[in-house]
Order: structure tokens, then sequence, then C-alpha cells
């Protein structure tokens, strides 16, 4: 008998019942009690009694909002998306739950200082494209961005080339971003570069420290941490003298992951609470300033805690920031985050946990055809050396083997 699961999850919302909710989400994308409780923390039995926790039930704001996040259910199905917040701690682990399945990055489309004319129309194009970037496929986005450098370049002709110039670092920096999520490496080295060269045509130190910083990341995300940790070295010293202080928060990240990438994990640490202490000091009532187009705050930190704690095989770094790293970034990015989740689950020896988030991780890359996170997804399975897989990790080979990007 077939069931339609979108009414049947929907009835359930409408009464209360939000652990049907859960139950159905969970039934839906086959995976058992015991996987799901694993992915997030919690024994089986948790799981049983949220899910038979019935309408009207006193539900547990933060369990509820984890078993959301990792089955991707939005807030509102769940009764969470107008919740109240109450404590400090309620708040965190509100967003850590929910925000992961509803939030979306802040964008800032223009620099603090206004643009007229040609570079602002071109650079709302660029921040368009980026919000795009959520929601849609890279290889769908990949030519029109192409097209629209294109049309930056010739436009620089006789036009505000400093200006432009600047405008076309950011262009050419978010297409080296749809070529790293491509899989397409040698492609995306060529476009920071060619952005980091731009930032410098247009005479701006800031946008040149975030160009080279940006490479920097790539380059620790590729375990290149020597050339990582350079390019932060050089990113510091080309950046203005009153650079803003989310430069400086930013950086230190990127110099944790190159850390983490060379098996430090002394200056990993060292860095990651530095940055945590950079981004306590920001102030999030404004905007970031361009070229940051994003925010950066304390879940940013965790974030990349996460990655660095997956990389040096520290699954008490992945578990202790699993939830607050979750809030972060867009569909493509969290995908990304799970895998480094599953590989901190594996290493405290949870493989049907860590397999049940890669599988949904695996599901977010194919549906978006992203190489970057398929590349990771087999990355983590050969980290699992096993004569004898369990059918999990069976199953997640089978799809595996059958991927053609």
């Amino acid at each position: 008998m077939l069931v339609d699961w979108r009414s049947a999850i929907q009835a359930a919302s409408r009464n209360g019942d939000y652990g049907r909710v859960v139950e159905l989400c969970r039934q839906e994308r086959r995976l058992t009690q015991r996987q799901l409780g694993d992915a997030i923390g919690l024994s089986q039995s948790a799981i049983s009694r949220l899910e038979k926790r019935g309408a009207g039930g006193a539900y547990d704001m933060a369990l509820l909002g984890r078993a959301a996040a990792h089955l991707n259910i939005p807030a509102g199905l769940v009764g969470l998306a107008g919740a109240p917040a109450g404590s400090a701690v309620e708040r965190r682990e509100f967003l850590g739950g929910v925000a992961a399945a509803a939030a979306a990055p802040v964008l800032a489309a223009l620099p603090a200082q206004p643009e007229t004319g040609q570079p602002a129309a071109l650079r709302l194009g660029t921040a368009a494209y980026r919000r795009l970037d959520g929601s849609t496929p890279s290889r769908d986005l990949a030519d029109a961005v192409r097209s629209h450098i294109q049309l930056i370049q010739r436009l620089s002709v006789g036009g505000d080339r400093a200006r432009l110039a600047a405008v076309g670092s950011e262009a050419a920096s978010f297409a080296g971003w749809l070529a790293w999520d491509m899989g397409d490496h040698g492609s995306a080295r060529s476009w920071y570069g060619q952005a980091i060269n731009s930032a410098r045509t247009a005479k701006n130190s800031l946008l040149a420290a975030y160009q080279i910083g940006s490479l920097a990341q790539f380059e620790a995300h590729a375990g290149n941490a020597a050339q990582a940790l350079n390019l932060v070295g050089k990113a510091r010293t080309v950046q203005a003298e009153e650079a803003p202080a989310i430069a400086d928060a930013w950086l230190t990240s990127v110099e944790s992951l190159a850390h983490a990438a060379g098996g430090d994990r002394e200056r990993a640490d060292q860095a990651l609470d530095r940055s945590r202490k950079l981004a306590l000091r920001l102030d999030r009532a404004h905007t970031p300033p361009w070229p940051w187009v994003f925010t950066f705050d304390e879940s940013k930190v965790a974030a990349v805690r996460v990655t660095c704690g997956a990389r040096l095989g520290l699954s008490d770094w992945v578990l202790s920031a699993d939830t607050q790293a979750l809030a972060t970034g867009h569909t493509k990015q969290r995908a990304l985050l799970m895998l480094d989740i599953a590989a901190g689950h594996l290493a405290a020896g949870r493989i049907d946990g860590a397999f049940a988030i890669a599988d949904r991780a695996l599901d977010i890359g194919l549906t978006y055809r992203s190489g970057r996170i398929v590349e990771r997804a087999r990355a983590l399975r050969r980290t699992l050396t096993t004569t004898t897989p369990p059918r999990v990790v069976r199953d997640f080979d089978d799809r595996l083997h059958d991927v053609y990007l």
C-alpha cells in the first residue's frame, strides 16, 4: 500500500502531533529509531518517547529541533517557527535545532559605501546569483556567472576600471566557489587567482586580503596545509591597517582549518579559541562590511570546529559543536557539515549513525549534483576499512557506485 507521506505529515502537523511528524519523516527516509537517535545524540528509547508524545504533549523544544534539523523538516511543521525564546541556552539550542531547516544566510548585496551606475547594477547581479546558489545546482549557474564576468570585463574597457575591477573580483571569487562545488579544483584555483589579481587592479587591499583568504580556505579544505598557512600570512600582510574586526575573526578561522589539515591539533585549537573570542566582539546589529557578504558569528566558528575535528579524527570536537554548527549556511553547505558530523560519529565507533547521516548528505549532493559533496562522501567511506561492513554501509556503497556527475 502506497503512503501519501505529504498528506499524512501535514495532517499530523495540523493536529499538533509533532512526534508523529518526526516518525513519518523518519520512515520516509528509511531510518530506524536507533539510526536517528545515533545521528542526533539520543537513545532509541528517547526517539520512541518523542514520537509517541502525541497531540498537545509537552515537547522538549531542543530535542524536537534537533530531530527536525536532521530530517530537514521545516520548522513550521513541528510548531517551532514562531516559538518564543527563553533563556540564552534555550535560544542557542533552538537555533541549532531549527535554523538548520529554516534559516537562510544573510547577504549584504552592496558595500557600506553606496555604489552607483554600472558597478552597482553588476554587483547586485552577483548578489542575485549568490542567493540562487542556495537552491540551485552549481552546474546550472556556472555558465550564467561566466557570462556575467565577461560582461563586467567588456564594460571595464573605457569605463571606471578600478571600480569595475572590484566588482569583477567578487564575481570571479563566486565562480571559484561554484567550480569548487562541482569538484573542478583546477578551475577553482584559476578563478580565485583571477579574483586576487582583479582586487589588486582595483587597488583595494581589503578586497585582496579577502580573496587571498578565500584561496587559503580552499587549499586548507584540499589538504594543502603549508600553502594555506602561507596564504593566510599573505592576506594579513596585504589587508588595510584599519581592517574591520570580521577580517581578523574570519582569517583566524581559516588558519585553524589550515592547522587541522596539517594535523596540528594544538595550533588548530588555539586559532579556534581566538576566532571565537573575536566573533563574540562583533557587532551583530550591523550588516557585515563588504567584501564580507555573509555574517560571521559563533555558529560559524562552531562549524569550523566541526570540520577541524573531522580532519583530526576528534569526535569530541565534532559532537560538542554539531548542533550549533548546523545553524549556518544553506542546504549544500549543511550537507558538507553533515558529512563532517558523520566523520565524528565514525571516529566514536557509531557506524550506523555515521552512515545514516552520510546517506542524508549524499541525498542532497545528488539533488544538487554537487561533486564536492559526493567526493567528501567517498572520502568518508574510505576511512572505514572493515572487511565486513554492516548493511547500512553496503547500501551506502551501492549508492556511491551508481553516481556519475
